[in-house]
């Protein structure tokens, strides 16, 4: 039984000192941000989703818009900053997911009362790609079927404007 607890001991002391506990960021989301905008407002948080669109050069400076998958907002970085990002998000691209730590601002007074995130640290959490663009067999069979049925009510209507009619 001694051997028991000692054991259990050295095992709950190996574990505590050698074990870190890891803290992520206190992610926000950007609608919370949006809804609850004079709570977060000056306050400094950090979001993260998908950079959409492309980047807006400004001088030193640019514009990139984010989306969480709630909403959307515009982040105010350096210029060397937003050219990290590689992909943006589009119809054709799904674009790097970042993580940004900034000031929020419901009314920037610098950039005429909108909403933005001024950016003191990015990083990149996840490269984008170039989306394949796949069509489904289903899709295409049925694609197929349309325009043979199509064809055949075009001929056939067709065929009897060409036929005279019985009453003359």
């Amino acid at each position: 039984m001694g051997k028991r607890i000692k054991v259990i001991v050295l095992l709950s002391l190996f574990i505590i000192c050698f074990t870190s506990i890891a803290q992520g960021a206190n992610i926000t989301d950007i609608n919370q941000l949006i809804e609850d905008a004079k709570t977060y407002d000056g306050q400094e948080v950090t979001v993260k989703g998908e950079a959409i669109g492309e980047a807006l050069e400004r001088g030193e400076f640019a514009w990139v818009n984010i989306n969480d998958g709630s909403n959307a907002i515009g982040i105010w970085l350096a210029l060397d900053d937003a050219k990290i990002i590689s992909f943006f998000g589009d119809y054709k691209n799904k674009g790097d997911i970042i993580e940004v730590t900034g000031i929020f601002s419901r009314d920037c007074k610098e950039h005429g009362g909108d909403v933005d995130i001024h950016s003191n640290i990015i990083s990149i959490i996840q490269k984008g790609f170039v989306e394949k663009e796949s069509l489904a067999k289903t899709k295409i069979i049925i694609g197929i079927v349309s325009v043979v049925f199509a064809l055949f009510i075009f001929f056939f209507f067709l065929k009897q404007l060409k036929r005279p009619s019985e009453s003359q």
